[in-house]
């Protein structure tokens, strides 16, 4: 079956048609591209939650917990677990869908791993268009958990509406949380194992460094939960929800800037790949080759290689 006609049956929430379509997005199938192009115009009744943070800070227990305080009260859960990827394969580990075997009976709960394939951040450059195929099939909420490769997963920031940052009273969470950029994108703290003594230490230190969040922006908000009991997951919730509240009356422009910078990035990857693909990574290979090691002058090179590909 053509991709772009899995449409009509992931618009009336069919599973086995969004599994098929969440194939052919996560691994660039043709007609992929068509499809999440006829879906996104029904995109934007979910809400999108990002879940991040350090490795063994217990994102996975957290998220099963939030899909059980989501399902509570009546919403439908997709979760887009993105997992470490083998570096021989590429395939993912899908530790996630055995942790949330749980919700495996309910219907109103959809989980689906994805493999990182090193990409940039934690996500893979399929989980957005994973998003809206989600989304488009009528979920409530889409929950995004992220790798957790700790230095450069901030980029479901820009593909969430909201960005809950997971960290543990260990480890030096707080400056790691620093060092990874995280202080900045984060709308929603929360200190997981805080029945941990050295938790009251990780909250008074991350609300010390909430100045270092650009001037004017919003304040994120720190909680405390114990996934693993259960505990506080009720305070979490509240959080989460007074954050999308404050979205309410910018809706459209948080999404058109989201859609602004996932075009740049559409049109900057296909740019990279065509450019080099026209025999320019050749004309640099025999370029390198033939010059003398006292003549590599990287930004020469560069403009040789703009200007004439052979």
């Amino acid at each position: 079956m053509d991709a772009a006609s899995l449409a009509p049956s992931v618009l009336a929430g069919q599973r086995r048609a969004v599994a098929r379509a969440l194939t052919h997005v996560e691994n660039g199938l043709p007609g992929a591209d068509a499809l999440v192009d006829a879906l996104y115009p029904h995109t934007g009744a979910a809400w999108r939650v990002g879940i991040t943070g350090p490795p063994g800070a217990g994102k996975s227990t957290l998220t099963d917990r939030l899909v059980t305080a989501f399902r509570q009260r009546g919403q439908t859960v997709a979760v887009v677990a993105v997992d470490p990827s083998s570096p021989f394969t590429g395939g993912a580990l899908l530790g996630d869908r055995v942790r949330m075997d749980g919700h495996a009976e309910d219907d109103g709960v959809f989980v689906r791993s994805l493999a990182a394939r090193g990409a940039l951040g934690g996500l893979s450059e399929a989980a957005e268009a994973a998003c809206d195929v989600l989304d488009a099939a009528g979920y409530d909420v889409v929950l995004v958990e992220t790798v957790g490769v700790g230095q450069g997963e901030i980029d479901v920031a820009e593909t969430t509406d909201t960005t809950l940052v997971v960290l543990v009273p260990e480890s030096g969470d707080a400056v790691q949380a620093m060092k990874a950029g995280l202080m900045e994108v984060a709308d929603v703290f929360c200190v997981n194992k805080a029945d941990k003594p050295e938790a009251p230490r990780l909250v008074k230190a991350l609300r010390g460094m909430l100045h270092l969040r650009p001037e004017g922006s919003a304040q994120p908000t720190v909680v405390t939960a114990s996934a693993l009991q259960g505990d506080g997951v009720d305070g979490l919730v509240v959080a989460l929800d007074a954050h999308r509240d404050a979205l309410a009356d910018r809706w459209d422009a948080v999404r058109a800037d989201r859609l602004r910078r996932r075009v740049r990035r559409l049109v900057e990857g296909r740019w990279r790949r065509t450019f080099w693909a026209d025999g320019r990574a050749e004309a640099l290979a025999d370029a390198v080759a033939r010059l003398d090691p006292a003549d590599r002058a990287p930004h020469r090179l560069a403009e040789r290689v703009l200007a004439d590909p052979g």
